[in-house]
């Protein structure tokens, strides 16, 4: 019976040990936005505009997100047709930070820059993001492409495909400005 107790006890320490550490490695800062955005403008770095959440635009911001959004104003970087956005949505309790290019109205990149929470990380690999690749917005506000789930990754999920039509939706206000 002691046996079996030291050996029970040392399982379950192991168990322990290793939820922690993958709990430890699902957070972390993948990229910077000032890397995201040199690398997307290939180092010359165009001066960031705004978009301003009021009026229809902030009523279609919080229909995409499900919430009101928490800033009044949005930066943007762009130059012609394109454009970079850095967005952060909460997953289950801590924000996922995005960084998202956008050409001609079409996902061009979508990248996980910062994750917070401790499970979910999946969605930073290339396996997943690559599904945003060439999406658009369709006229509803949602995506035109379907966007396969991960288990145990639902709501960094969600919060993905929230960030990827509210750039669509904004990039798309800020060429009916210019």
């Amino acid at each position: 019976m002691i046996l079996f107790m030291k050996k029970y006890t040392q399982l379950l320490t192991f168990f322990v040990f290793m939820a922690c550490a993958y709990a430890a490695t699902a957070r972390g800062v993948y990229q910077k936005q000032a890397d995201f955005l040199s690398q997307t403008f290939t180092g010359n770095v165009p001066k960031p505009g705004l978009i301003w959440l009021t009026g229809k635009i902030r009523k279609a911001a919080t229909q995409i997100l499900q919430h009101k959004p928490s800033r009044l104003r949005v930066r943007y970087w762009a130059r012609g047709m394109r454009s970079a956005w850095v967005l952060e949505e909460i997953g289950k309790e801590q924000p996922i930070t995005l960084g998202i290019v956008i050409n001609k109205g079409r996902i061009e990149r979508l990248r996980v820059l910062a994750f917070r929470e401790s499970r979910g990380d999946e969605v930073r690999h290339d396996f997943f993001t690559r599904q945003f690749s060439q999406a658009a917005l369709k006229p509803d506000l949602q995506l035109s492409t379907s966007i396969d789930g991960i288990s145990g990754a639902t709501l960094s999920v969600r919060a993905l495909q929230k960030l990827a039509r509210l750039a669509l939706y904004l990039d798309q206000q800020r060429q009916s400005r210019d």
